[in-house]
């Protein structure tokens, strides 16, 4: 009897000593120690775990839900002045007509126009004063922002797909069309793509492209020499994976080429690839500013971020004086570019806990 006990008895010690090992590896990741009876978590569960418990990654998700909030909820709040809309409330306008004789003068006044209200200052009436044109600055600073961030959006799509699907098929085939598209991403890699959107710009407008489609066909350009990186980082990932046992096993199953691509090679590389993504709307943002305030980007009367910025440019005495007309689009830009980098941050340690400290 006392050896049949303490047969019955081994599974139990292996059962504890199983789960004092994980509860080791647990407190050894940051995690709570685990108990007999409770159930591990899942992956994705533990992802999201660990992203929620990083503090940049809650102060990136509370800027970008106050900015989305800001400009796709706020018109609805505060719609005293229109996105296009200028204020005529200024300075009346006269003209002024002399006409008689020395002995008879007398004086012909016309009220021609009421004056713009440029550059006013903050109040009750205006938040954040208006602009050069007489337009509400805090209105189109909501409205700007729809449009940058949209674009940006739009924009890292499209350059993921392509460069999911290009550097899908080049990690997976390999030989002669891996070599093809690698180099083209060395000749696109290459290119300087400022002075190509100038040029671009320059050939659009003398071939009198409405001036509202410009950012739109420029970032759509933009994409198509950008997706070089995430076409870089996914062959990568799949030349590794490839090569692996459950990749041997699908091949040997006689599953088909598309499946075992998008099924079993690209759920892999998923992490990767939205780290990836994530960075890059920090700095699509930034190039369309930067194409906006060279003038290639929204046209006024319509508004962006960057071409609300642009205002300052060769005018040194608006930038002195008035901050209120280019400062807080320019903290708009800070803000969106630090909250998706702060998610990317959180998003990378989640995903691959090797690099958390």
């Amino acid at each position: 009897m006392e050896e049949k006990k303490e047969l019955g008895a081994e599974p139990v010690e292996a059962e504890e000593t199983a789960v004092a090992a994980l509860a080791a590896l647990a407190v050894e990741d940051g995690e709570t120690p685990l108990d007999k009876n409770v159930r591990l978590m899942s992956p994705t569960r533990m992802v999201l775990r660990r992203f929620f418990r990083s503090k940049l990654s809650i102060v990136g998700l509370v800027m970008l839900v106050t900015l989305f909030l800001f400009c796709w909820l706020g018109p609805t709040v505060y719609h005293r002045w229109g996105e296009i809309e200028t204020d005529r409330t200024g300075r009346v306008v006269y003209q002024e007509y002399e006409a008689g004789t020395e002995e008879d003068p007398f004086m012909q006044v016309i009220v021609t126009d009421k004056g713009i209200n440029l550059y006013a200052e903050p109040s009750a009436g205006h938040l954040l004063g208006t602009d050069e044109k007489g337009m509400d600055v805090f209105t189109r600073l909501m409205y700007g922002g729809r449009l940058s961030l949209t674009i940006s959006f739009l924009a890292v799509l499209l350059t993921s797909a392509i460069g999911i699907v290009l550097g899908g098929i080049a990690g997976y085939y390999g030989g002669w069309v891996d070599n093809v598209i690698m180099r083209i991403c060395d000749v696109l890699m290459c290119l300087p793509t400022l002075p190509l959107m100038l040029i671009i710009g320059t050939v659009l407008d003398a071939n009198n492209v409405p001036s509202e489609y410009y950012i739109y066909l420029l970032m759509g350009i933009l994409s198509l020499f950008s997706w070089t990186g995430m076409a870089r980082l996914v062959r990568g990932q799949i030349l590794f994976l490839r090569e692996q046992e459950y990749m041997v096993a699908a091949e040997a199953m006689g599953y088909s080429t598309p499946r075992r691509i998008f099924k079993h090679l690209l759920p892999n590389v998923l992490p990767q690839i939205l780290v990836s993504m994530t960075m890059s709307l920090g700095s699509m943002i930034l190039y369309e500013s930067t194409l906006s305030y060279l003038g290639l980007g929204v046209q006024i009367p319509y508004a962006s971020w960057g071409s609300m910025v642009q205002v300052i440019s060769g005018n040194n005495y608006v930038l002195q004086n008035y901050f209120n007309v280019w400062g807080p689009p320019g903290i708009c830009i800070i803000i969106a570019v630090l909250g998706f980098n702060f998610i990317g941050d959180g998003l990378r340690d989640a995903l691959d806990p090797k690099q958390r400290r």
